[in-house]
């Protein structure tokens, strides 16, 4: 690889670590193989708090190295070299303007979490009434794609949320903003840009400061900025570009018509059982994944928790052994090398649960199925959200809570709960089976719980 031979078609909003292990890995990969130089990504960081990491992928032009761990003990180290550029918003936002308008943009991706496409903050208000100052990737594109339609330059923009249709989601966001911005641009965008769905897979752990000491005394390196992860990967792509894409088919990754039946495998299983296990796991003490994972009672959750609540209900891709891939998932939960912390999986629960677990749970209470352990998952998020704000025994990160929803929480009264934004709208307190497990579960030990289910 000649990296001055590399040039920007892919502009990424969200340079953090599984954008790195992901997509990068990916595109590099493919540019290895040659013919693909005009596929190099230039990364926008728009957040105050990406300075540190933006001046550590700055002095290493934009290189950094990723290990893979695997179960059996396999670790692989190289160094990802596709990220080509990276623009910091708060000190050069018209340098990432003049990217997404640059012809030689043909894509533009997204790892904004699953909380960043709402259009509703007071970052995305500012920016509908300032488009010259933006604040938010809908700012930022916006501003961007007028001068595109100006020129006449269709783009395809990719989200990699894991967000299921996250496409659809990406369409109704963006065309939303884009009309109460600037009608004109949205008509435009409604036949020039095109919004694929996708189901993303990797798990990769933050990396802390002594994960960078562990990293670079394994490795024999000196970055600033590494990133760690497991060796299993998958991303399967609806092929809908209209503007020209990589041929990532020749590194693994797989393109379909509708990616609806990978993600709901993906998001029901993997991101909800996440969810399952993070919030008893962290009430029980456990500060690792992989830890909670030696613990056979939480074990016996999230098995029970595939087997019996999420099979039912997912359609399975012919493609897909779903026995094995359940078998796996456990495996990678407790594969120790890259395990995460609980405490990251119990970040943003608003939106996981919302994207994770409402959709099912809404299903198996219309069709009358066992909701034990949902009352179970319901009832611990209580319990540790009351423990944080009640008792400072957690640090919590809900960028989307609000103070009414904190004085929910902290009700005396267990249904209150239900007045959250993630359940407000299924009418827990109809169902009586739901209601009585839910109660039981608020009102003994997490331990006691897991004993019961």
């Amino acid at each position: 690889m000649n990296r001055k031979d590399i040039r920007a078609g892919i502009l990424h909003f969200g340079v953090g670590n599984f954008h790195r292990a992901h997509l990068e890995y990916y595109t590099d990969r493919l540019i290895r193989l040659g013919g693909s130089d005009e596929w190099g990504v230039c990364g926008a960081m728009i957040l105050p708090h990406d300075e540190r990491l933006y001046n550590a992928l700055k002095a290493q032009d934009g290189r950094y190295t990723l290990t893979s761990f695997a179960p059996d003990g396999t670790i692989e180290t190289g160094y990802v070299e596709s990220l080509v550029n990276v623009y910091w918003g708060v000190k050069e936002r018209e340098k990432i303007i003049a990217q997404i308008a640059s012809p030689e943009i043909k894509i533009i991706t997204l790892t904004i979490t699953e909380g960043g496409y709402d259009i509703e903050t007071e970052n995305a208000r500012y920016d509908i009434t300032n488009p010259s100052e933006p604040l938010t990737a809908f700012g930022y594109i916006a501003e961007g794609l007028r001068r595109r339609k100006a020129a006449g330059l269709p783009v395809t923009i990719l989200s990699c949320d894991n967000l299921q249709h996250n496409g659809c989601v990406a369409q109704k966001s963006f065309l939303t903003f884009f009309e109460r911005q600037d009608p004109d641009l949205a008509a435009w965008a409604k036949e020039n840009v095109t919004f694929p769905s996708c189901m993303v897979d990797r798990i990769t752990p933050a990396t802390r400061p002594e994960d960078i000491v562990r990293l670079n005394e394994m490795n024999g390196t000196d970055d600033k900025a590494p990133v760690y992860c497991e060796d299993f990967i998958q991303w399967v792509v609806e092929d809908k570009f209209i503007n020209g894409r990589p041929a990532w088919e020749r590194v693994g990754v797989q393109f379909t018509e509708d990616v609806t039946p990978y993600e709901n495998i993906k998001l029901s299983l993997l991101n909800a059982s996440h969810t399952l296990l993070s919030y008893p796991s962290a009430l029980l003490g456990h500060v690792k994944v992989d830890a909670a994972m030696r613990d056979p009672r939480i074990v016996s959750l999230v098995r029970d928790f595939m087997n019996i609540d999420v099979t039912p209900l997912v359609s399975v891709p012919s493609d897909v052994d779903l026995e094995a891939y359940k078998a796996r998932l456990v495996e990678r939960f407790a594969n120790p090398a890259i395990s995460d912390q609980v405490s990251r999986l119990c970040g943003d629960g608003l939106s996981k649960f919302t994207v994770y677990v409402v959709p099912n749970l809404s299903r198996m209470l219309v069709e009358g199925r066992d909701i034990t352990r949902e009352a179970f998952l319901i009832a611990s998020y209580r319990k540790y959200l009351r423990a944080s704000l009640l008792e400072s025994a957690f640090d919590i990160f809900e960028p989307c809570m609000t103070e009414k929803e904190k004085a929910l929480i902290c009700s005396s009264e267990p249904t209150d709960f239900f007045r959250m934004k993630p359940f407000k709208d299924l009418g827990l307190c109809r169902y009586e089976d739901f209601m009585e497990k839910y109660l039981l579960f608020d009102s003994v030990s997490v331990a006691k719980g897991l004993e019961m289910q």
